[in-house]
């Protein structure tokens, strides 16, 4: 019997004027200007953020920057407190909150955190800005690009580009101040004398921030940023979300202010456009909710100023939800949105718990590779290295003690001073007649305490090993 597997030819066909290229080039989109409300609202917050950004680098605390992330001291500075390698758990917790805010956020009011507070969003925002006050507005920008090269438009090009570079710079180095001391960075920069690894990194981010804002854009936003991909599975009926509403704005078309145009058939929406004119990411709000949308509500200001100039009712586009635009009753509160705002308040409190109660002194101890030894004494000697980290930004004195076995003789420095932020490394001895030791392993502990502040104090645990008991 013939057994052959049935084979079919699956070569695509040659291309021809009716086929369809899957990746058509990206059609530039031109925003237009607007006011209103949620753009008020967007400015503010984006004028917070980068006061927040760039303001803070150059805060001092004390003698040094107040952020400063050391990479080379592993030690990082916030303020009034000093974070370790070891701290960063709590960098960690901090992500896992961070994502269950974003959860909880999205529930309730869709992806306002794309439209007003990601950098991708607020960073492209200026630049459009800076598009505006070099090129004109959206139909004159249309036309420069069209025009052949000519000394006007390349001067406003050079203008456009020259801003971009401008805010893309200070973006970089003050991101790259946050790791480098700023008040160094800037000086060294202008006499460059800069580092390799600095400058590379000032490069890195000037051209990341001039290419995500200036030219990706909203291709960000559509295909490189995972948060429009999974956002859907956390959307419900009761979430707030960027809408048209059809039953209000159908049929649309243009009309006279004056015209009667409910005797027409016609709906609210005018078929102006303007509502797509406006929207970073080019889309049409009124063919329902999209992946690109990013919740930014340029839209519905567009929409509100020419409703109020047609003396219609505002709100043909606004924050809404499935289940008003249905005409049923929204649910503000529903279970998946309260489970998350308990998690979230059960995480932020234990956060705020692990910082609060974090000891501020580390105590390491490592037993040296020879198990144990006789010492002139007769006795049996192991001998260990405290690795002793002050967290806190004070110089501190520390009584260093030994326990856990009877008889157990201590040998060493028994008080040490270390200054803020530093690690000391002592070694000590520990030592007790091989008679008096009730097993072959025995379970000791290390205690620090600062005899400048009794509240700070640390235990570690090791081994102490002498011969197998009989």
């Amino acid at each position: 019997m013939n057994q052959q597997i049935p084979v079919r030819d699956v070569t695509p066909p040659k291309k021809n004027d009716d086929t369809v290229d899957l990746y058509a080039k990206r059609e530039k989109i031109y925003t237009r200007s607007f006011t209103g409300l949620f753009r008020k609202i967007r400015w503010l917050g984006g004028a917070s953020l980068f006061i927040l950004y760039f303001g803070t680098v150059w805060l001092n605390w004390g003698d040094r920057q107040a952020v400063w992330w050391n990479l080379p001291e592993r030690k990082f500075y916030i303020f009034g407190a000093t974070f370790w390698p070891q701290d960063f758990i709590l960098l960690s917790a901090l992500l896992i909150i961070s994502a269950f805010g974003l959860f909880f956020i999205t529930v309730f009011a869709g992806r306002v955190w794309c439209g007003y507070t990601c950098p991708q969003s607020v960073f492209t925002w200026v630049y459009m800005w800076a598009e505006k006050v070099t090129e004109g507005d959206r139909n004159q920008r249309m036309k420069l690009d069209k025009a052949p090269m000519s000394p006007s438009k390349a001067a406003r090009k050079f203008a456009k580009h020259s801003i971009w570079l401008g805010v893309a710079l200070l973006t970089a180095i003050t991101f790259v101040g946050y790791f480098t001391p700023i008040r160094e960075l800037v000086p060294d920069l202008l006499s460059f004398q800069v580092s390799g690894w600095a400058l590379f990194w000032v490069g890195f981010f000037t051209l990341a921030t001039y290419g995500n804002a200036g030219f990706l854009r909203e291709q960000v936003c559509i295909y490189m940023c995972p948060y429009a991909r999974f956002q859907s599975v956390m959307f419900d009926k009761d979430t707030l979300i960027v809408s048209y509403d059809p039953r209000r704005g159908e049929r649309r078309g243009p009309r006279k202010k004056t015209a009667d145009y409910k005797a027409q058939g016609l709906g609210d929406c005018i078929d102006c456009t303007l509502c797509v004119q406006v929207c970073p990411t080019g889309i049409d709000i009124r063919d329902g909710l999209q992946i690109e949308c990013i919740g930014c509500a340029a839209c519905i200001d567009a929409c509100d100023a020419v409703m109020e100039k047609m003396d219609y009712p505002k709100g043909l586009i606004s924050y809404t939800t499935e289940h008003n635009l249905s005409g049923e009753k929204t649910h503000l509160l529903r279970p998946r949105l309260i489970g998350y705002a308990f998690a979230l308040m059960a995480m932020l409190g234990l956060f705020t718990y692990a910082v609060a109660s974090r000891p501020l002194v580390q105590l390491d101890v490592l037993k040296d590779r020879v198990l144990f030894r006789e010492n002139e004494l007769g006795h049996i000697e192991n001998v260990y290295t405290l690795k002793i980290v002050n967290k806190t930004q004070t110089e501190q004195n520390y009584v260093i003690e030994a326990s856990g076995l009877d008889g157990l003789l201590y040998r060493g420095r028994e008080q040490i001073r270390a200054g803020a932020g530093e690690m000391v490394t002592l070694p000590v001895e520990l030592s007790m007649p091989a008679e008096r030791m009730p097993s072959s392993t025995n379970v000791v502990s290390f205690n620090i305490r600062s005899a400048d502040d009794p509240s700070i104090t640390k235990n570690a645990e090791s081994r102490f090993i002498g011969p197998a008991v009989r």
